[in-house]
């Protein structure tokens, strides 16, 4: 498994990195790694004393985190309630102003889907294009 964006490198890569001798692009192209990181890892661990990575930031939880029993309740209750609505009704009700995408986000994470009601019964009539007859016949 390579690295993700907003994950640390393992310690034992983040170790051999700041044991080696070099400057960082020599470094940096040895290991794989960006030469960025073999300068701010040297400098953490100068500053800090400390080769472990740091803690991770900007995680920042989702608007409608602690609302899911709510959510459910909801959704529940009007299954065939369009995005929108939903969000009226979080806004309303909650008093949370969330994007369509970001409800829709969040409803994909607990599972619920929006079941949306025929407006009508299809109709009944049969095709409105008349048939074409055979040729020469009028």
């Amino acid at each position: 498994m390579g690295w993700r964006r907003g994950q640390a490198l393992d310690q034992d890569l983040r170790d051999r990195v700041l044991a080696a001798e070099g400057g960082p692009c020599e470094v940096a192209r040895r290991f794989g790694v960006s030469s960025s990181y073999v300068t701010k890892a040297r400098q953490r661990r100068d500053r800090l004393g400390d080769v472990l990575p740091g803690a991770q930031r900007s995680h920042t939880p989702a608007k409608l985190a602690g609302h899911d029993d709510a959510l459910r309740a909801e959704v529940a209750r009007r299954p065939d309630a369009t995005l929108a609505e939903l969000g009226a009704w979080v806004l309303g009700t909650l008093g949370i102003s969330v994007s369509v995408s970001g409800l829709c986000l969040r409803l994909k994470r607990l599972g619920l889907t929006l079941k949306k009601s025929r407006l009508r019964q299809p109709s009944r009539n049969g095709p409105m294009s008349p048939t074409h007859g055979v040729a020469g016949r009028r």
